[in-house]
């Protein structure tokens, strides 16, 4: 029998993509904004595009927020995308300030403010190709991918985790800044998966085979 696999719907990003690239390797998955759907689930995937402030307003309005940290705690794999990766974080500067799931410890920052200020060269938001190192070897996410791969990007702001044993992938924007996260049953990364063509489409379906 096939996983159950659920993708977050909070009304922020196209879900569609992700259920369809999903779905192009062989699992099926559902979108759906029901507490308990998300809690039966055998794994859960958070994308999103948009606001900090606003994405995680409407996570506690609908009631999402706690199903998303218990379906983590109870080691059951958890896949975040691009602004999915940063509402795991405990504090978003987006239009203010914000308290984002609190899983993971740390920040995060617009491209423009420390340590980017002066850097003329930086375009905000961030968008297009990224080549991505290991700060972690051995992730079963990334078999069959090969090393130093490239991914897309797009976005504004990056997280600063506290502890630097949950970088995953790191990658280069003027600086270099944390790409991907990974710690025991949870993955998170800032690149889109669901457009990164061949490679991206791999880390889905290794994701759906865990």
């Amino acid at each position: 029998m096939s996983p159950s696999i659920a993708i977050v719907d909070y009304q922020m990003g196209n879900l569609r993509s992700v259920q369809k690239a999903l779905e192009s390797t062989g699992y099926s998955a559902f979108v759906t904004s029901d507490p308990d759907a998300i809690r039966r689930a055998d794994k859960v995937i958070l994308p999103g595009v948009g606001g900090f402030g606003e994405a995680i307003r409407e996570l506690r309005q609908r009631q999402l927020d706690q199903p998303i940290v218990e379906s983590i705690q109870a080691g059951k794999p958890f896949l975040g995308i691009c602004l999915g990766l940063q509402l795991l974080f405990e504090v978003g500067h987006e239009g203010g300030l914000h308290t984002g799931l609190g899983v993971l410890s740390g920040q995060v920052q617009r491209f423009d403010g420390p340590p980017f200020t002066g850097d003329q060269r930086l375009k905000v938001p961030h968008m297009g190709w990224n080549q991505v190192v290991e700060r972690q070897a051995n992730c079963p996410l990334l078999a069959g991918i090969p090393p130093q791969d490239y991914f897309y990007f797009v976005h504004s702001f990056y997280v600063v985790p506290t502890q630097s044993e949950v970088v995953w992938l790191e990658t280069q924007y003027g600086q270099p800044f944390c790409a991907a996260v990974w710690r025991d049953n949870l993955f998170a990364t800032q690149f889109h998966p669901e457009k990164s063509q061949s490679s991206g489409l791999r880390l889905l379906q290794n994701f759906g085979g865990l």
